[in-house]
């Protein structure tokens, strides 16, 4: 369940950062690969700018981003704890922002290509 801890957590990992915090909407959605289900490591994540219902953040686990149509499901942002909850720190980001998690390891940083067309 998001509450005032979280909104404060998103807008605490984005001041570390030196950017505003763009935290999603409540009922917007992600695309997040089944395979953070399985406990796989490392969690990955990007974000694109928003659109439509989105809010552009795309969660997957392991090395490989792949391109299959299905790879991503639509999660709303309310159910992500339930799918990623490890995900659920970094989602206060701007677009063209990355992490990738994993035990012993925290890796953010800026991707501008993510914000090109």
């Amino acid at each position: 369940m998001l509450d005032d801890d979280q909104w404060g957590e998103w807008a605490r990992v984005a001041s570390l950062h030196g950017v505003a915090s763009s935290p999603p909407l409540l009922g917007e959605k992600l695309g997040v690969a089944l395979n953070v289900r399985d406990g796989l490591w490392p969690v990955n994540g990007l974000r694109h700018p928003p659109a439509a219902d989105t809010c552009g953040w795309y969660v997957w686990a392991g090395e490989e981003l792949r391109a299959d149509d299905d790879f991503f499901k639509p999660v709303h942002l309310e159910h992500l704890e339930e799918w990623c909850p490890a995900a659920l720190l970094f989602l206060g980001l701007p677009p063209g922002w990355r992490f990738l998690i994993a035990p012993g390891q925290q890796d953010v940083w800026f991707d501008p290509a993510l914000l090109e067309p």
